[in-house]
This record gives structure tokens, sequence and C-alpha cells, in this order.
């Protein structure tokens, strides 16, 4: 199957077990059509929330995602490995194959790594990678990335050391991670599980939101490796 037919075959799996919505979403300069599903609640599952407290945040289309697309819009990808972790419906993901990086969209739901994937081709025609990651347990073979990305991921306190954790199994020697948080409550200690891991922040940009009636400051905190070495041990 080419890669036409594979799209449009998981487009139309996706448009038949999920009631969906498209969406303009202006971005920087331009902007994304954006395919996802049109409620999160209506994708709550009991089950996935008694067994570790699985919520479908991925459906939503949050601030912090559209701050940290319209970062990634004045960069230049040049090919470089990005990954994002917590993909979402693949907004900024979408955005990163737009500015030329070779993308891998990662999430807790496999859904949501499909839909990232159709939306980078129905903008781009570009083919993105997709992979269900669970930060508690990061697949080796990931490999490592020139620049990481996260988009309000902080949402729970103990998701800061996870989310520290995921960094340092992904993030490449020089490369940089990019994490974008309205102020969750796992912030703190994200910023804290950070030196452990041989990581820093290098910079933090606060970012105003004003969309209406909503109003955030979406901070933008750039990390590093503390030193040019980068991780410790072999690299894959």
């Amino acid at each position: 199957m080419n890669a036409d037919a594979e799209m449009a075959a998981l487009e139309k799996s996706l448009r038949r077990r999920f009631r969906v919505v498209e969406n303009e979403v202006a971005v920087a300069d331009g902007s994304v059509s954006l395919l996802h599903p049109a409620s999160a609640e209506d994708l709550i599952n009991e089950q996935d929330f008694e067994r570790d407290e699985r919520l479908p945040y991925w459906a939503e289309i949050w601030p912090s995602s559209l701050v940290l697309a319209g970062l990634v819009m004045r960069m230049s990808g040049g090919g470089r490995r990005l990954i994002e972790l917590g993909c979402g419906a693949g907004l900024v993901a979408t955005c990163a194959a737009r500015v030329g990086f070779d993308v891998t969209a990662t999430d807790y739901y496999e859904d949501a790594t499909r839909f990232a994937r159709l939306n980078a081709w129905r903008n781009e025609g570009m083919t993105i990678a997709g992979v269900m990651v669970d930060w508690r347990s990061m697949p080796d073979q990931l490999g490592r990335y020139d620049t990481v990305l996260a988009s309000d991921v902080l949402y729970e306190r103990p998701y800061g050391e996870l989310v520290a954790g995921a960094i340092a199994a992904v993030l490449a020697p020089g490369g940089i991670a990019l994490v974008a948080d309205p102020g969750r409550v796992g912030r703190e200690s994200f910023l804290s599980a950070l030196t452990p891991q041989g990581l820093r922040v290098r910079s933090k940009n606060d970012i105003a939101y004003v969309n209406g009636a909503i109003r955030q400051t979406i901070a933008c905190f750039e990390v590093g490796w503390d030193s040019d070495g980068g991780p410790a041990g072999p690299v894959p």
C-alpha cells in the first residue's frame, strides 16, 4: 500500500471510530488544518482511569501547544531528528514537519499518534513516525533526538519527574528540549528532577496567550544537558 492509500485508509478508519471536527488553527503567519475528536469527554474510559488515572487530554487543542507550535514555526529543521512527548492530535508535530524536521510523534494513547500522522500528511504530505510511549518505561529503540518538544504535559504532580526522565532518555548530546507549560502542578517537580538527570534549564521565556476570555502565561523552558558531553554512558 502506498502512502496516499495508507493515509486515506487511516482517515476513513478514524472518521468511522470517532466523532471528529476539523479546525483551521492559526499558527504564526499561517494555519494548520487539524482533524481531531470533537470532545475529549466522549473518550473517557473508566477502566483506563482506574488502572493508571489516564484521561484523554490529548484530544483537546491546548494554549500551550499553540504557543509551542508558534515557536517551532520560527525554527529550521534541516532534516534533524525531532521527537514530541505527548503529541495529542499532532498540531506541534505537523508544524515541525512543515519546517523540515524528521519527526517522531509519541503519546500514551496510540490513537493520538494516528491523528498526528494523519494531520502531518494532510497538511504537509509528509510521513512522520508515530509511537505509543509510556514515560515510565521509555523504549530503548527510540534512540536520541536533536530536539525534544512537549506542551502541557505537567498536569499531574508525578509527571514532573517522569517528563524529566523521558527527556533524559531521548535527548542527544548538544540537543535542546522545549517544554511549554501554563503553570501545572507538576512544574516544580519537573524542574527539581532535571539536575539528578544531568539536565538544566538554559532559558525561560514567558509568553502571553490571549483568546477571548482565556488568558494564560505560558512558560517555555529550554532544557539541555548540564555538560557538553551529554548523557552519561553510551548513546544509542
